[in-house]
């Protein structure tokens, strides 16, 4: 989507020497770190990093898998409807999969969103971005190959981007014919926008927000409810990884290049056009909701440093 313990919430780095040798002197550059910040790159694994990878490969293999099944059978196996609902609970079983070690973080334009509004440090950012788009490019390798014989019978064994036979848009999102850039642009700004309006009130601690562990399935809902409403146009992507790297797999797996030049170099507004969405999500959230918060008992807020923080570290959606 998204797209959190780790998401936002583990920490990055993964330092693990071996600690039996001499002490090592402190880098001064190290003096501009945080505490905090250093324990969270400490913590911050491999493990953790393939995680994202693994969590991002099961949402693509099950999403544009549902795609795939729908387009490569002709109808007979799927529409719109099982598009919409596959995709949507591709979103929540990834989440649920990887929530506890990596925090459910699947979309890169939610990941900034965090960051924009303190939610989660810049530093993070790098590390999760790089396996969201990592595990976006494994996933459409991985459904690739399990699709192969339906992708070669299809068309002749032609892998074509438009036209009656086009398979490219299994992978990526693509314009309609009478869709201008502009209106594309506008598209994924207001989608993704409402996509983070709706996940920042789920993750505020002083909103009503749902019980814990039911987070995922509201935003496989969530999803489904603005692909359903918004898709027609092209898609609806909301989500750069999800978008961009399996468009460079199918580039370079037969497609051909033009998929960044078709529909008038529409590639990038999947990328672009949600990233701005998301800081407008958070940006409506925080001035007409969050500020207008009543104030908590100083107490309170006290006794419970750490609740708001987790709380908008569980984040993620496509």
């Amino acid at each position: 989507m998204s797209g959190a313990r780790p998401g936002p919430g583990s920490g990055a780095g993964g330092w693990r020497g071996d600690r039996s040798g001499p002490a090592l002197t402190r880098p001064r550059e190290l003096d501009a770190v945080s505490v905090g910040e250093a324990r969270a790159l400490k913590d911050f694994t491999v493990v953790e990093v393939a995680v994202f990878i693994f969590r991002f490969n099961i949402l693509n293999v099950l999403g544009c898998g549902s795609v795939a099944q729908a387009v490569l059978s002709r109808g007979h196996f799927g529409g719109i409807i099982t598009i919409n609902t596959g995709f949507s609970m591709a979103v929540g079983m990834a989440i649920y999969v990887s929530a506890g070690v990596s925090g459910g973080h699947i979309n890169p334009a939610v990941s900034f969103a965090m960051c924009l509004f303190g939610r989660m440090k810049w530093f993070k950012f790098p590390f999760y971005v790089g396996a969201q788009f990592l595990g976006a490019f494994a996933g459409a390798a991985t459904l690739f190959g399990v699709y192969y014989d339906a992708f070669m019978s299809f068309a002749g064994g032609k892998l074509l981007i438009v036209g009656e036979n086009a398979t490219a848009h299994i992978f990526a999102t693509y314009p309609a014919p009478y869709l201008s850039l502009v209106n594309a642009f506008a598209e994924q700004v207001a989608a993704t926008m409402f996509l983070l309006i709706v996940i920042f009130a789920l993750f505020d601690s002083r909103n009503l927000g749902v019980p814990r562990g039911l987070e995922p399935v509201v935003i496989g809902f969530l999803i489904v409810t603005i692909a359903s409403s918004l898709g027609m146009n092209s898609g609806c992507a909301m989500n750069p990884a999800r978008d961009l790297s399996p468009r460079l797999f199918t580039a370079l797996a037969g497609w051909g290049f033009e998929v960044f030049t078709a529909g008038n170099n529409f590639w990038w507004i999947p990328v672009v056009g949600p990233l701005v969405g998301a800081a407008a999500g958070g940006l409506v959230y925080f001035l007409l909701i969050e500020i207008h918060h009543p104030d908590l008992n100083p107490d309170l807020e006290a006794e419970q440093p750490e609740e708001k923080p987790e709380k908008y570290e569980l984040n993620a959606i496509m």
